[in-house]
């Protein structure tokens, strides 16, 4: 041992004097204070992670705090939550949309979440005749926040299955068993709204309102075979019923059509044989007025007139060819002939 801290050692115990122990230097002290906080500390944190009593909710989910059994009503918001471990527990539950599908194929145990949507097996329910119908939904639904509590303390974790799935269920099978199979496609987007107001209503019976509907769409209705195949002849048969009413009523139309047209070209052809007649029927008119006329314009001196100067073209005539044979015709008023004798082939007529 060094010789300074033999010297400490003997100051230490001729100071305290006799057999006792000499006191520890001040920093191993405070060392051994700081380690006392430090293991303090250490056991602490080792609580807190073996008990863990807090909790952090998150938002979309709400905390339903359980004193030695008895569900606090009030739930706890997101956030975090501190509890006395032993004493009190948090269940923290999912508030957010929550989606089942009802399909043809699922399984009757696939029962599993996968991206938070539920898969159950289609509805098998019977129609108004007792015949098999598979119906496809889809069902979007929440946990109501602020009776979180009560509904789980009513119903338990487990809520869905004893909430959602019956009463799905059986109004489906309800509004189904009304219709008849061949009906069902027909009437489909009046099933659907059917449907989706008696799930509301019954949801809305149940005491503390602990669900949320948001939505029912119904995805499919599934027949039995033979009910198809009766649809699809009906079907053929309507529409081969709608070609042949097509077909007639375009040939009806087409017939229309031709007799229109002959009729539109008889009613020109009439139109234009009338003006033709009137046409003729007024230059009648017009010869017979200007022939009156002329007739009227006929005096004895207009006459007498018309034969002088007749006369007068007979004269200087005459005086041209000597050998001239004239023929004169009683009355004046009709035209007189002369042939040229000299020029046999050549032959005049003077009219007025």
């Amino acid at each position: 041992m060094p010789a300074d801290m033999n010297d400490y050692f003997n100051k230490q115990r001729g100071e305290g004097g006799g057999n006792k122990p000499p006191k520890p230097p001040q920093f191993i002290q405070d060392f051994s204070k700081k380690a006392t906080v430090l293991y303090v500390l250490v056991i602490v944190a080792a609580l807190l992670v073996f008990f863990k009593p807090f909790v952090v909710i998150n938002s979309g989910e709400v905390g339903i705090l359980k004193t030695a059994g008895k569900f606090d009503p009030e739930p706890l918001q997101p956030g975090l939550h501190f509890f006395i471990p032993a004493i009190q527990d948090v269940i923290v539950v999912d508030t957010r949309v929550r989606i089942v599908n009802y399909k043809t194929t699922a399984s009757e145990g696939d029962f599993d979440r996968r991206g938070g949507v539920l898969i159950k097996p289609a509805i098998e329910v019977l129609d108004a005749r007792g015949l098999p119908v598979n119906i496809e939904l889809t069902v979007q639904y929440r946990l109501n926040p602020m009776r979180a509590p009560q509904t789980i303390a009513e119903w338990g974790l487990n809520w869905e299955e004893k909430i959602i799935n019956p009463v799905v269920r059986d109004v489906v099978r309800n509004v189904i068993g009304q219709y008849k199979a061949e009906e069902l496609p027909v009437k489909r987007n009046e099933i659907a709204i059917k449907i989706q107001n008696d799930i509301a209503k019954e949801i809305d019976k149940l005491e503390h309102k602990p669900v949320e509907l948001v939505a029912v769409q119904l995805r499919a209705i599934i027949l039995p075979k033979k009910i198809k195949e009766q649809i699809e002849r009906v079907q053929i048969a309507k529409q081969e019923a709608e070609r042949v009413k097509y077909e007639v009523l375009r040939a009806k139309q087409e017939a229309e059509k031709k007799a229109a047209l002959a009729k539109g070209t008889a009613e020109a052809k009439k139109i234009q044989a009338q003006g033709e007649a009137d046409r003729i029927r007024i230059e009648a008119q017009a010869q017979a007025k200007a022939n009156k006329l002329i007739s009227d314009s006929l005096t004895p001196e207009l006459l007498q007139l018309r034969q002088i100067e007749v006369q007068g073209q007979f004269n200087e005539a005459l005086k041209t060819n000597r050998d001239a044979k004239i023929f004169l015709t009683p009355g004046g008023a009709v035209p007189n002939i002369w042939i040229d004798t000299k020029d046999k082939r050549r032959s005049s007529a003077v009219s007025e």
